[in-house]
């Protein structure tokens, strides 16, 4: 297994002291965490995109750029570039931008976006997101692999003999496809044979597991080798502590007063905007959360592997509001007690 460190940036106040970080901080606090990650030897570090709602992340390329500056092993992820509401075009130019500053380690995660708001700000149809995200990812492949690109379509205006530059740096960057509610998006990764990243954050288990089968079936249809069949999976947020009691004593308070500060109730019963979890007790128990001592965290990844067998494990380490210096020690104490576990348990070859 495979570990990346996703941040999407959060910027709402902190859910216990109200205290709100400046932007500036935050946005350090990202780079830093991310420069640490790579010390401790993660295999990835992720920025999530988001246009709407208490986030610092409209620009992820900037950020994973200040990034690059400041590593040269990790790779670099998006988690999600929001395609359904950009223009390919401009995608294609500025992350391969940043693939060649990163000397190559770039590789996009795409989706339609977990907000709502989104579409309504950039003046799109809502209901038509899945057919601009099917479109405008065509798109973007063509112009990654191909030069004097023309190319008609519903949602943006013709192109006539256009090559995008730069060019990426050694071929297109991976991309994967982001899953959390629809089989679009795993019909979407299957067609073209991409990798696929569950969410696994918000619904219980058997939600993502029918999502990934479907991903599995429809790959092997198109007729993809599934050996190539790379997944990845989210997780509900990184808390570790001695014993699992002392990290729901720890987190608890922190865990709940997040899940009310994030209810949406214009949203509820929409999957994938409001978790059922809403009592500590119940993310430790059952939920996607990785709240607890080293070895209760060991098994539930173990568990959530043996129902998707995934190569790539997405953490998130200041879902809760927790500081940089807190960020920090739960990644090395994960580095250190958890990681080595779980590369010797579910062998990848990812990133081989």
């Amino acid at each position: 297994m495979r570990f990346s460190v996703l941040s999407l940036i959060g910027s709402a106040p902190h859910p216990l002291t109200g205290a709100v970080t400046p932007a500036a901080e935050r946005l350090a606090d990202v780079v830093e965490v991310a420069v640490a990650a790579e010390r401790l030897g993660f295999d990835a570090v992720a920025v999530g995109e988001r246009h709407a709602g208490d986030f610092l992340s409209s620009s992820p390329a900037v950020v994973l750029a200040a990034i690059a500056a400041r590593t040269s092993r990790v790779r670099l992820l998006t988690g999600v570039t929001v395609l359904s509401v950009l223009d390919p075009v401009r995608v294609a130019e500025e992350y391969a931008t940043l693939d060649q500053l990163a000397h190559g380690r770039l590789e996009l995660v795409i989706g339609k976006g977990a907000e709502a708001g989104h579409f309504s700000l950039y003046g799109l149809d809502e209901a038509r997101q899945w057919d601009l995200l099917a479109e405008k990812y065509a798109l973007l492949r063509r112009l990654w692999r191909e030069e004097n690109v023309s190319w008609k379509g519903e949602f943006r205006p013709p192109l006539h003999g256009v090559t995008t530059v730069p060019r990426p740096f050694d071929g297109p960057p991976r991309v994967w496809h982001g899953s959390a509610t629809s089989e679009n998006s795993t019909e979407l990764a299957a067609r073209y044979g991409d990798p696929l990243f569950t969410a696994n954050a918000i619904q219980p288990r058997e939600a993502y597991v029918r999502l990934v089968d479907h991903y599995r079936e429809r790959y092997a249809a198109h007729g993809h080798d599934p050996a190539l069949a790379f997944l990845g999976a989210g997780s509900g947020g990184l808390c570790l502590a001695d014993t699992t009691e002392r990290a729901i004593e720890r987190y608890g308070a922190l865990y709940e007063a997040r899940v009310r500060q994030s209810f949406k109730p214009h949203l509820v019963g929409r999957a994938g905007y409001n978790t059922p979890f809403t009592t500590v007790e119940e993310a430790v128990e059952s939920g996607p959360a990785l709240i607890g001592s080293p070895q209760r965290v060991i098994d539930k990844i173990l568990g959530f592997h043996a129902s998707y067998r995934h190569d790539l494990l997405s953490l998130t380490v200041d879902g809760l509001g927790a500081g940089r210096s807190e960020q920090i020690e739960t990644l090395h104490r994960f580095a250190e007690e958890v990681a080595p576990v779980l590369r010797r348990e579910a062998p990848t070859a990812l990133w081989e």
